[in-house]
Parts: structure tokens; sequence; C-alpha cells
């Protein structure tokens, strides 16, 4: 029976890895799948995770129509077994109705990944959207680390290396400060619960790099 699955986590919790992983298992079986993606890190129409992996990908848009899209594929004799569907947090809650109904009538798995809440503590409305619908909701196993060593539970926004609450839901930065080629561009930082209360980064902590570029393998 087909189903529509949830993977969730902080941002540096492998969900894109895990994405173009599960792309390639399904495919290795013989299934056919389609790879969507919204505002990717790489740039439009492409799925990459932190490893520096990266492949083509559908971009989603305001406009995209799930259900339209696969019946357009099944018409035209492409098979459709599956969806692998990264950044969903960034999706309507119109499309993800539109998922779901992929799933319950035309019997297409679909893997949605995505961050569930944003800088401020908030879902993001295609997160929660799909915690209303999707048959399973998965947690992520590897765990994001806060810079004191705890366990991320949250994503902060940072301006130079300072935590900031407010401006538009949806604006991509970088990881890091460190990474930013301009020092007023917004970045972000995974913190735990106690340290994105308190407003305390890395920085303004003091402590070292947030995310270290470790054997050389994080290049983007």
């Amino acid at each position: 029976m087909a189903e529509l699955v949830f993977f969730c986590g902080t941002m540096d919790c492998g969900k894109s890895t895990l994405a173009l992983q599960m792309h390639h298992n399904h495919e290795a079986r013989g299934r056919d799948g389609v790879l969507w993606v919204r505002q990717d890190r790489a740039g439009e129409a492409r799925l990459s995770s932190r490893l520096g992996l990266s492949v083509p990908a559908n971009e989603v848009r305001d406009d995209t129509d799930f259900w339209a899209a696969v019946v357009d594929r099944r018409t035209r004799g492409r098979a459709v077994d599956f969806l692998i569907c990264d950044e969903a947090q960034f999706y309507s809650p119109a499309q993800v109705d539109q998922l779901a109904d992929v799933v319950d009538e035309l019997k297409v798995d679909v893997y949605a990944f995505g961050i569930t809440t944003d800088f401020r503590a908030q879902l993001f409305p295609g997160s929660a959207r799909m915690l209303e619908l999707a048959d399973r909701v998965e947690s992520l196993q590897v765990q994001a680390l806060c810079w004191c060593g705890a366990r991320a539970t949250h994503n902060a926004r940072t301006v130079h290396g300072v935590m900031v609450v407010e401006g538009e839901q949806v604006v991509i930065g970088d990881i890091s400060d460190a990474q930013a080629p301009d020092p007023d561009a917004v970045s972000y930082e995974v913190l735990c619960r106690r340290h994105h209360r308190q407003r305390i980064t890395a920085t303004v902590s003091g402590a070292g790099a947030i995310s270290p570029q470790t054997l050389g393998l994080l290049n983007d």
C-alpha cells in the first residue's frame, strides 16, 4: 500500500543525503521515481547534500501541481512508482494535499523531507500540513549538535553571528558566517532549545566553529 512519509529534523541532520540515498535504493530495485525540490542551496532544479552530492531535480514552484505532473507523466507512458520531495517545508499546504491525493488515488509512494520549524520556532505551513496528513512521521536519527554539545533542536537565523527573530519566514542563507562572502548575509545555525530561547549563538558565546570542515568533505 502506498504511503506518505515525512522525514524531518533540524538543519545539518542529513535529510537531503537520505533523500538521495532512498532515490538510489528504490531505483536499484527497478522502481521509477521523480525527484522534486524547492530552493535548494545548490540552486534551481538541483537536489544537494552537505556532503557534496548533487543531482538534477524538478523545481517546485508556486504553481506546481503534483497530481497533474504524475498524471501527465503516466499519460505519456512513463511509470511513476514514487516521489522524493525535498525541502518540503517550502511547499504550500495545497501542494501537500496534492501529494496525499497522489498517494491515495494513484498509489504512488511519497517520501518527503524537511525541517518542521523556522528561525522563530514556528511551524512552516508546508510542514504543518505534512504533520497533519502523513501516514508516518520519522525523526532523523543523525543528531545535529548545538555549539554547547547538546542535541540541536532549533534553527536560528543570524547576521554577524547574532541571532535575529524578525523578517521573512523564508530567506536562503549559508550555514555559518564563516562561509558567507557578504558580512551582512543571512546565515543559519542549529541550537539546543535553551540557547535558542536565550539567543546565544556560537559567536555570542565565544565558542569555536559551528560546522568544522572535517576531512575536507563539506564544501557547500
